[in-house]
């Protein structure tokens, strides 16, 4: 496994006589050992993708590099005419890309390169030669090294390899911080025990170099059929719980060792397992039927075919961020002044708050606080939505009416999307108790949690095409829920920018909103 320092949170491994004997419940008391109820909303839990930190690392070393050459530039050279100083800047952006490119050459770019720095110093400091050596070669060749000054060359040198020193030294520290919290690593779960789980965990610990932290193992069989501890690890409970386990705790990772000849099983196994924000694994290692070596992807040296993907991921994730921040900020700048007036509207009409908070499902079934402006009386006010708001309801106010026909009530949710609870775009948070013809939604749709493998919006897909307001029977909530799948599966920031743009045309469309 990695060389990074294991994080505190992790599964101890066990012994098959020092394992509990776990009596069935929402979550075994193994599970509660290792993953505490509260552990996905603290701070210090939240992963960090090693992707967008090796590209924020290599992104800011681009930035030095370039910024130092153009310093020294600034602050030595003089008196010198246009074309020569376009010709200083050019250099100064090549060397600043060779660099990147030379480093990843060098395997620089990951986290055991930052880890083990002073082990890696020696390379660092060779990459940054073989830079300026082939800055100078190539002025050199094409006959321009004399228009260069020797003193910038060698002040940006000597500056940039102090300057990348420091530097390394401080994203090392950072990297053992965050490797200690666990937030670099993989949390993964192994589905199936026995001899095939046993071989794939020992497999992945004999690997180097991978991000994986294994927490243990679910299985459905009973201890007497497979043991209690497999490969050090616990079981922690049945695929049923698994999904009450990802719904606790912070999961990145399914990897299920079940045979590909089990088909019927493993469709059992992942109609449970899918509705949760995590990569599914099927491992190929004890698999007799082998394919292309491109038609697996690998952690370490184990094979493995890719089921699902966990979505909106990785730079995707910091895209759909931005978007939905500088967004947000411009939409509240906007809507400042209509939502003063609604907020003086509802003061008139009918006594109470102006806003109206309520518990809804967010992000991975995780319970979010909405706002809205109040469109209820407040003795009438329905917090769980047990019963839907229909055509001249008598709780609705009047102002209450003109807001929820325009969707001027969602306003507020402006404020939810810069906090964090809600993206500007995704499938809507439904209340807690929403019914479509007297039944639970997740009871009307197969996989309807399976939407919330994202983070909910203000608008969706299903809202621009006409699957808003009321839902009365069930084939509106199903349509609704296969748009929503839709989003997930294509999502990308200029589906978001459509959605945004086409969102006041289909609120003119007030027919099922009430």
């Amino acid at each position: 496994m990695s060389d990074i320092p294991a994080p505190s949170g992790t599964a101890p491994k066990l012994s098959a006589a020092s394992t509990d004997v776990i009596a069935p419940s929402v979550l075994r008391k193994a599970a509660q050992r290792i993953a505490p109820v509260d552990f996905r909303f603290e701070a210090d839990s939240r992963p960090v993708s090693p992707i967008v930190f090796n590209g924020t690392v290599r992104t800011i070393e681009f930035l030095l590099v370039g910024l130092i050459g153009y310093a020294v530039f600034m602050a030595y050279v003089e008196n010198i005419d246009v074309g020569l100083q376009i010709m200083y800047l050019i250099a100064t952006a090549a060397a600043a890309a060779a660099t990147t490119l030379i480093f990843q050459t060098f395997d620089l770019y990951n986290l055991s390169a930052y880890t083990g720095f002073a082990r890696q110093f020696m390379r660092l400091a060779v990459a940054w030669t073989i830079v300026f050596a082939g800055l100078i070669a190539i002025a050199f060749f094409v006959k321009i090294g004399a228009q260069f000054s020797r003193v910038w060359l060698v002040s940006w040198y000597l500056f940039g390899a102090a300057t990348l020193f420091v530097f390394r030294l401080s994203v090392s520290t950072v990297v053992r911080r965050l490797a200690h919290e666990g937030r670099l690593d993989r949390r993964a779960v192994v589905v199936g025990g026995g001899p095939a789980g046993e071989a794939l965990i020992k497999a992945l610990e004999a690997s180097r170099d991978t991000d994986i932290r294994i927490c243990g193992v679910f299985d459905d069989r009973s201890d007497d059929r497979v043991s209690p501890v497999c490969a050090g690890y616990p079981k922690l409970g049945n695929v049923d719980e698994l999904v009450a386990f990802g719904r606790q705790t912070r999961i990145d990772l399914l990897i299920m060792s079940l045979p590909l000849t089990a088909e019927n099983r493993l469709l059992q196994v992942l109609q449970k397992l899918w509705v949760l924000p995590v990569d599914i694994r099927l491992s190929a290692y004890t698999n007799k039927l082998r394919f292309r070596p491109r038609a697996y992807s690998y952690i370490g040296n184990v094979p493995f075919i890719d089921i699902f993907d966990k979505p909106i991921a990785d730079w995707d994730h910091v895209a759909k961020w931005l978007f939905d921040k500088a967004v947000a900020s411009l939409a509240i700048l906007a809507t400042l002044p209509v939502m003063a007036l609604v907020a003086i509207a509802i003061k008139l009409d009918s006594r109470g708050p102006v806003l109206f908070k309520q518990k809804r499902y967010g992000f991975n079934n995780e319970l979010i606080e909405v706002y809205k402006f109040r469109s209820m009386y407040v003795d009438q006010a329905d917090q769980a939505a047990a019963k839907l708001v229909t055509k001249d309801d008598p709780r609705v106010t009047r102002v209450g009416r003109f807001i929820r026909k325009t969707s001027l009530d969602e306003l507020p949710q402006l404020f939810n999307v810069l906090t964090g609870g809600l993206s500007l775009v995704g499938p809507r948070p439904h209340a807690m108790q929403a019914k479509a013809a007297n039944a639970l939604y997740d009871e009307v749709v197969d996989g309807y949690f399976a939407r919330h493998r994202v983070k909910p919006g203000i608008t969706g897909w299903a809202q621009i095409n006409g699957w808003r307001g009321e839902t009365d029977t069930q084939e509106k909530i199903q349509r609704r829920v296969e748009h929503d799948l839709y989003y997930i599966e294509n999502w990308s920031v200029l589906l978001d920018l459509y959605i945004v743009l086409m969102t006041p045309f289909a609120l003119l469309k007030t027919e099922n909103a009430y």
